[in-house]
Order: C-alpha cells, then structure tokens, then sequence
C-alpha cells in the first residue's frame, strides 16, 4: 500500500522523488506512516493530501480541522479505540454512522466499530495528521485527566504527613491512580509539542502548566492531596534521592510514547509549599537540524555558513535563555559534521545525542567545568570544538586560543545582540587583539511564534505602530494577526521561528575592536555593510504574513 501512494503521489506529480526520500528518512527516524510523514516534512499539505486520498480510495474527504463535534457521536467510539485504529465519528444519522479513517479499507477497524456500536459504518478518510489533531480536540485530555482524578478522590487517600513517613510516599506513588495521573500528564505534553512540563505547589493548590511555542499555559489542577505522591512519583522515574526535600535536585527520565523515543530532564526546587518539579522534553524528532528551515535570510544563511565552513577561527551565537542557541549549534554542527571532522563537544546537559559527534556532560561539582574540558579537547587531536557557553575568563581564553592555532570553535554568549558581545568577552578580560584576531562571525537570535495558516487574518496596522517599527508611512503593507481556530488550540499561533542578527567581523570591525569602539559605532558600521537587525528580520516576516506585530515588538528593539 505504502509502495502503491508512493507511486501514484510521484505520478501524478504532487511529490517529487527528493521529497518522497526526506519523508521516507523521517519515517525511519520518527515511526508513523508514509502519509503522515508526507506530511509532517511539508512535501503536501493537509488539504492536497486528504484529496489525493479520496480519488484513491474513492470515497469523499472531510476537513476535520472544521469539523465541530457532535457529542452523541463521539460518545459512540470510546477514546482508546479511536486513537489504536486512528479514526474519528463525524456524524450520525439514524443507524448510519460516518467516521473519518486514513485507511478506509481497514475492514478489521470497520468490523470492530460496527460491533461496538451496532450501528453501520459509512467510512470518507482524512489524513492521520488532521485525525490526531481531531482525536486530540474531541477526546479532550483534560477531561480523561478529570476522569483518573475523579477515581483518585474515591479510591486513593494521602495522610497529611506523606512527607514525613518516606515508606507511605514511595508505596503511594506507585499506586494505579498517580502512575495513570503521571503518564497522562506526560502523554499530553508530548502530543500539544510541548517543551516544558511545570508541576507547581501552592498554599491549597497544586498547578500544572505546559510551555507550548514558548508561552505557558495552565493545563489543570490536581487534587492538592497528590501532591506528595505525584513528586514522589516523579522523582523516584528521575532517580532522584525521594528522602531529599532540602536542596535542588537533577536527574533525567527515558520514556517511550508511541514509535516516539523521550528523554525528558528533570529539575526539583524545593518551595515553601513544597517541591516544585519543571520537565523540559526533549523529543529528538521535534529537532529542527536543517539550517535553512530555522528562519535565516538567503543573505544572513550564506554569511553564517562561510563562517562554520572555515578551517578555523571562533563562531559566537548569543541571545537570552530560550532563544534557541542550542537548535542554532546543533544545526550548524550536523552541516559540517564529516567523517574528516573530529568533533567534541562540552555541554550542560547534552540535550540531543548525534551520531558522529563527541559529546561531554560537564559536571562543575566534580571539577568537570567548561575551561577544564576544553583543555582536555585540545590533546584529543579536534578540528570542531563547541563549548556549551563562555561564562568566565579561564573558558574565554582558552577558546579564543583555540581558535588562533586551527581549530573551529562554536559557542554561546547571553548577550542582547551582536555588537554587544564583543565588548562582554572585553569586560571578561580578554584583550581586544585575541577578540578581533580570533572571532569570524557572532549571531544573535530571538523566537518569535508563528501564526497559524489556517485562521490568520488581514488587519490594519495603526501608523503610531509604523513609526514604533521605523517604517514610513508611504510603504504600506498587508500585515496579519492572530484568530485562532481548533487546528492551533485557540491560541492564533502554531511553531516558532528565528529572528537573526549575523555580524561577520569585517576588517573594518577588526580596526574598531582594536580601537575599542563603542557597540553602537560597530553596530553602526555592521548596518552599514549589509547586516540585517533583529527588528528588520522582524519587519521582513511580518511583511510575507508569518507573524504578527505583536510578536515582533516584544521580541525585537528598535535600534
């Protein structure tokens, strides 16, 4: 079947034969069927897809992204059902039921339906990607969530003093009710792309909030009574010293969810209330590692690659937390990563594994720190060195004389753009003629979210705006704003994307970090030579209609 749409989607043109091979690779890595990974890499849209399947299948296609739920007929396939078969009732009529499938001759899924419901089953197909989305809307997590906890306030008791008897926590957090609670909780952080996981006490309350596309929203609240189970529970799958509520702890989760391989990172604080637990996820199939998918501008993407290609030579990459470093670094080192490449890298913690490259857990307790592994590198014969971040003078100075006698090095700074960051490793202590001699590029970068597709619209922009964004009033522009529909949870965005500030450091930089200009004269003379601003990365994706003006002035200062 598989070999069957491969063949009719090239013939008829929808597909080429590199896009079939990048779907194919991902459906390697990642599980899933062709159709969704067709998909999922962007060679077909949603739409085109369905309608492809329909003239396959010869049944009629429905968009189930506009379709509402009828109650009685999602009452009629239990949840468990529809996600193992991935199918989704749309309406009933009589004792005709129509239900939505990616494969509409899956006779064994149709027979079990009619079984179950005792109705007949009239099946028109959808894509797998829209029936999850719609398995995800109209079986609503947090009311299966309601469920399991409405079966812990009658089957499950937590004395009040859970957190002095160590045997009753860890008894209790490996009873059904939390363990379900736990796994749910974790399931649905993984299917809304969630990045983090926040579990918050409170003086009567306990919150669990997800990160989605950077912001965080409030998800439920467990019974208070769970408290000391649910970071018992946790902690106990992290590893972590439960007896231990005084000091901060760290430990790592490995988890599967599907054809999906997790590793989520586990971080305790203990709270006045409590002990509060934040998981980041780190779901490699969600890591966006091809450079010229991440936002860059053609100009801005060639200047960074001729950077990472050369011999040598140091390559900076700044911005605050969260502003995706880490997914630039990656990016960048899979693109050079060669068999003639020795690579090593010092991270904290290493996020993602990637097959070809050395990678180091710096543990400072121990004396593992940034500066001590960078000196072990430089015995282990590298070309490529990455450090996590530059947070001192000793890891400074080693990575700049890294840079001046062959090697390639990449790292971090949090600095607020580009310019800025050469007089932040100045005030460290490194002298001006090692920055300038040693340093080939420095990028700075934001995230800005983008809006969904499907429910963006037109909208007029205030001429105040204009001015604030340093546009003239005589270039107007269609500029789009957030709605919200089912397909982004109602939130009017759906991904993110960079914002990139590349600054090569040009002979003419050289000069005036020997001269030790001020930031706002290199920046000046960077503008000068064609380097595009965050703000005007910002104002060129507001103008093809990727995000909105509000994304662009909280990200970006117009400078």
């Amino acid at each position: 079947m598989k070999d069957n749409i491969a063949n009719q989607l090239l013939d008829s043109s929808l597909i080429s034969k590199d896009q079939l091979d990048l779907a194919l690779h991902e459906q390697t890595q990642s599980g899933g069927s062709l159709g969704y990974n067709l998909v999922k890499t962007g060679a077909i849209s949603d739409k085109a897809f369905s309608e492809f399947l329909s003239q396959l299948y010869q049944v009629p296609a429905v968009d189930l992204d506009e379709h509402e739920a009828e109650d009685h007929s999602i009452e009629l396939i239990p949840a468990e059902v529809a996600t193992k078969f991935q199918v989704v009732p749309v309406k009933r009529e009589g004792r005709l039921l129509t239900v939505a499938m990616a494969n509409p001759d899956n006779i064994f899924a149709i027979d079990d339906i009619k079984f179950i419901t005792g109705l007949e089953v009239q099946p028109v197909v959808a894509t797998e990607n829209a029936i999850k989305r719609a398995i995800d809307r109209f079986y609503d997590s947090a009311d299966s969530l309601a469920e399991v906890m409405r079966d812990m306030e009658e089957d499950f008791e937590i004395v009040e003093d859970i957190d002095e008897d160590l045997g009753l926590a860890e008894a209790q957090s490996e009873d059904a009710p939390v363990v379900k609670l736990v796994n749910s909780l974790i399931s649905d952080a993984v299917n809304k792309n969630a990045s983090d996981i926040h579990i918050e006490p409170f003086e009567r309350t306990l919150r669990v909030r997800f990160r989605i596309d950077g912001r965080l929203h409030v998800m439920m609240s467990p019974p208070y009574k769970m408290k000391g189970a649910v970071t018992s529970r946790l902690k106990i799958m992290a590893e972590l010293d439960i007896a231990e509520k005084r000091i901060p702890q760290d430990g790592r989760i490995k988890i599967r969810i599907g054809s999906k391989k997790i590793d989520l990172r586990v971080s305790s604080l203990p709270t006045i209330f409590g002990e509060k637990i934040v998981m980041r996820i780190l779901d490699k199939s969600n890591l966006e590692i091809d450079l010229t998918k991440l936002g860059f501008q053609p100009s801005a993407l060639e200047k960074f690659l001729k950077a990472i290609e050369s011999p040598y030579g140091m390559v900076l990459v700044t911005g605050p937390t969260g502003s995706g470093k880490t997914t630039t670094l990656y990016s960048a080192l899979t693109r050079i990563n060669l068999p003639e490449h020795n690579i090593t890298t010092a991270e904290d913690p290493v996020e993602y594994n990637i097959d070809g490259i050395n990678q180091v857990n710096v543990h400072e307790e121990i004396g593992l720190t940034f500066a001590s592994s960078l000196k072990a590198f430089l015995r282990q014969d590298p070309n490529i060195v990455m450090v996590g971040e530059i947070r001192d003078l000793e890891t400074a100075s080693i990575a700049v004389k890294a840079a001046l006698t062959g090697h390639l090095v990449l790292s971090t700074l949090h600095t607020n753009d580009a310019a800025s960051t050469i007089n932040r490793m100045i005030d460290m202590g490194v002298e001006p003629f090692l920055v300038a001699s040693s340093t080939n590029i420095i990028l700075a970068q934001r995230l800005i979210r983008k809006l969904c597709t499907k429910c963006k619209k037109e909208t007029e922009i205030h001429p105040e705006a204009l001015r604030e964004l340093g546009i003239p009033n005589e270039d107007p522009f269609t500029v789009y704003e957030a709605v919200g529909c089912p397909g982004c949870s109602n939130t009017g965005y759906s991904g993110r994307l960079g914002l990139y500030e590349v600054m090569p450091i040009s002979e003419e930089i050289r000069d005036m970090i020997l001269n030790r200009s001020s930031s706002t004269e290199i920046r000046d003379q960077a503008i000068k030579a064609g380097m595009i601003t965050l703000r005007s990365d910002g104002i060129e994706k507001l103008r093809i209609g990727t995000t909105s003006l509000e994304e662009v002035l909280r990200e970006t200062t117009n400078k």
